[in-house]
């Protein structure tokens, strides 16, 4: 009997051996000896075995024996990440008392930080608020930059709460550049909630950039988690593009997952939408279940985001439709609790968000501000200066306005009177000086008088209305040389090849206005055809070089000036 009884305290001692030292493979009594690095590696390899407990308490019991307050702050933090939502609270508390007696800025900040993240995963937007102030308040007199972006990265969340959405997505593009190199997660988060504040703009098509983009970083950087975020992101798009469907297949997808993590938040949403979605697609029963989930989460959790109002809205239509008197009047007292509730936390996080922690960045650029307002006087003297010259300039531009129409109708006049045969001279000056009527020709006069006679022909069978007439094709025409058709058309015309051919199409444009009627009708490109330019600007430009005027100016007032004589 005796000897029975020592191989069963044998047994129970081995059968104890092994349920506390089981994953301590060097076989010693303790792991008090081990140093905290060895004691994290372990809490993080076991952590989704369930066999972490040992080493989180090993943790915590070897800080306390040392007296060691930052990690026995680290060790409340590792209790805290481990046990249910019930407890973390009350672990967050003796993380930060821990903190505080480390008198370290970073290790009280990185602590406060993390209890108001507890409180943001309860929804407790207003706590958490607080506890991320109190944290910058200390992270910002530290050296820590990964602590700082982290505060960045949780405001940014209240911002994008409260609906500052530039706001947010300004500090969120700061925090994807700096998390992408320091932590994959925090990374793809970053870049989850920078797509968010896409889609609450109006951006749904940056919005899904970011998350095709998100989706392929998961799969480079071995990160799976975020999937369903993402896919949560895309099916909000998929409605916002009227998508329903596809909303409705996404959005599912990502269900499970919220409810296995507990993310009561993002399930809420996820039901919201496939609510709408359904709504959409008059698959009415269906969205209301959807609908009194919401309702539900609200009614467990206290959590409901200002868009969500309106499940509230259909579920009271909807009772007063089918006669639900009941009904109706439970959603509708549910409705003013919601507002009751959006009103106090949107007031006191909005008040509190600028308040106290804008305010920190606007001291920040102080002096910079202080600069400019000692600068303020002779930026004002400039600014007078250029209010003076801005004036001064309009009322030159009037006056030339003003002196332009009345050139463009004394232009006008003269173009529609006889002295249309007197248009000014379009000739550029001729390079060096040199007054081309008093330059020898060297040419045979005979020649002279040839080409000459050709160019009267030329003028009168109209055939400069050609496209693309060059003095070499048109010499050829003439059997003579380009250089030779130049230099006469220069002595005899006062005029360069290319203004001499230019004027003349012009000049039969306007007599064509003139004349005939149904031209006036013609658009610049179909008048810029019928004199032969290549392109309808070099019409207009050579019109107006012509004329003065533009050809839509002539046009309008040759219109007046007939519509005048008709009525005459």
């Amino acid at each position: 009997m005796k000897s029975q009884l020592i191989t069963l305290l044998l047994l129970f001692t081995c059968l104890v051996r092994s349920q506390t030292h089981q994953p301590d493979t060097d076989g010693t009594d303790s792991l008090l000896a081990r140093d905290y690095s060895y004691l994290s590696e372990n809490i993080d390899k076991y952590q989704e075995k369930g066999k972490a407990w040992l080493y989180i308490n090993a943790y915590l019991n070897k800080a306390r024996a040392e007296g060691n307050w930052k990690e026995i702050s680290e060790g409340y933090k590792n209790l805290l990440h481990a046990s249910g939502e019930d407890k973390r609270l009350a672990y967050a508390d003796s993380m930060v008392r821990a903190a505080v007696k480390t008198q370290d800025d970073d290790v009280i900040g990185s602590a406060y930080l993390t209890k108001g993240i507890v409180y943001y995963s309860l929804k407790k937007h207003t706590m958490a608020l607080d506890n991320y102030l109190v944290a910058n308040s200390y992270i910002s007199l530290g050296n820590d930059d990964y602590l700082k972006y982290k505060v960045k990265y949780n405001i940014a969340h209240i911002k994008y709460y409260l609906g500052f959405y530039p706001e947010a997505l300004a500090l969120y593009k700061e925090c994807v550049a700096f998390f992408r190199k320091e932590d994959s997660s925090a990374y793809l988060s970053s870049l989850h909630s920078l797509g968010l504040c896409h889609n609450r703009m109006g951006n749904f098509k940056g919005c899904s950039t970011i998350n095709q983009f998100a989706i392929k970083e998961c799969s480079q950087l071995n990160e799976s988690e975020m999937l369903p975020y993402f896919s949560l992101s895309e099916g909000i798009n998929a409605c916002c593009y009227k998508e329903f469907a596809k909303a409705i297949s996404l959005i599912s997808g990502s269900l499970n997952a919220f409810e296995r993590n507990g993310d009561f938040g993002n399930l809420s949403v996820a039901y919201f939408y496939l609510g709408k979605a359904n709504m959409s697609l008059n698959s009415k029963g269906t969205a209301l279940s959807y609908f009194r989930k919401v309702d539900y989460l609200f009614r467990e959790k206290n959590y409901l985001r200002p868009d969500q109002r309106e499940s509230y809205e259909i579920l009271i239509r909807s009772s007063r439709e089918t006669g639900n008197l009941e009904g109706e009047l439970y959603y509708i007292k549910r409705l003013l609790s919601a507002d009751s509730l959006l009103n106090i936390t949107y007031k006191y996080l909005s008040q509190k968000v600028h308040k106290d922690y804008d305010t920190q960045e606007l001291i920040k650029a102080k002096g910079s501000i202080e600069f400019q307002l000692r600068q303020a006087k002779m930026l004002e003297k400039v600014f007078l200066a250029t209010i003076a010259l801005v004036v001064v300039l309009l009322l030159y531009l009037v006056y030339r306005y003003f002196k332009a129409k009345q050139q463009y109708k004394k232009r006008f006049e003269e173009l529609i009177g006889e002295r249309f045969n007197k248009l000014p001279d379009t000739t550029e000056p001729i390079e060096g000086g040199a007054d081309p009527d008093m330059e020898q020709l060297n040419i045979k006069p005979e020649v002279v008088a040839h080409i000459v006679k050709h160019l009267q022909r030329f003028e009168e069978q109209q055939k400069y209305l050609q496209k693309d007439l060059t003095a070499v094709k048109l010499a050829e025409s003439f059997g003579t040389n380009h250089k030779y058709l130049s230099k006469v058309i220069l002595i005899h015309k006062h005029k360069k090849f290319i203004n001499y051919i230019t004027d003349l199409k012009i000049d039969y444009i306007v007599h064509l206005l003139k004349d005939q009627s149904k031209f006036r009708n013609y658009t610049n490109k179909a008048l810029a055809e019928e004199a032969g330019f290549s392109t309808t600007q070099n019409f207009t430009s050579a019109f107006l070089k012509r004329t003065h005027i533009s050809p839509t100016y002539f046009i309008e007032e040759l219109k007046k000036h007939y519509r005048g004589i008709e009525e005459a």
